[in-house]
């Protein structure tokens, strides 16, 4: 019995630790570690407990090479952490214009909501974001949807006098 009991507590830490090199590969960029991973076929798509993903901490850390491999290989452009919050919201608030394409190029759902009812769009307004304004706005992003507070993207950066923005989203 006492063997098993090792045994059990050797295989759990050995997954914990290869779920947490996940993580640590996915925020430094290291490609190779992150290939190695995906042919022993470790879940990319797993969430740490904050709910971030790899690509999610592949993004906010702006880590081109990796956010590639992992959305070539299956990564969830949709999945969110434990705010509802994507990928491609996290490159909004780190304004990351270039990630918010790449991510959009690989199928992220522009009007996907977070916790609080807000989109993408709703972020890039509320953070005057005018470059991934337009990007969300090219890719058909939804003005029309409102927040939890029954605000629009508008409606925010109306309530921030932010005239550029304003005359992007009229």
């Amino acid at each position: 019995m006492k063997n098993i009991l090792i045994a059990l507590v050797l295989i759990f830490s050995a997954a914990t630790m290869q779920a947490q090199d996940i993580f640590a590969a996915a925020r430094t960029n290291n490609v190779t570690q992150l290939k190695q991973m995906i042919a022993d076929k470790v879940d990319i798509n797993q969430a740490n407990p904050k709910g971030f993903t790899p690509l999610i901490l592949a993004v906010y850390n702006n880590n081109a090479d990796a956010v590639q491999l992992l959305l070539s290989n299956g990564a969830n452009p949709n999945a969110q952490d434990t705010s509802g919050n994507n990928a491609l919201m996290g490159s909004v608030f780190k304004n990351l214009p270039q990630m918010a394409k790449l991510l959009l190029e690989n199928k992220a759902d522009v009007n996907q909501l977070n916790t609080n009812g807000a989109s993408t769009l709703i972020f890039a307004a509320t953070f005057g974001k005018p470059e991934i304004v337009k990007l969300l706005l090219d890719a058909g992003a939804d003005k029309t949807i409102k927040d939890n507070r029954g605000k629009t993207a508008l409606d925010h950066v109306t309530m921030q006098e932010n005239t550029e923005l304003i005359a992007l989203l009229k």
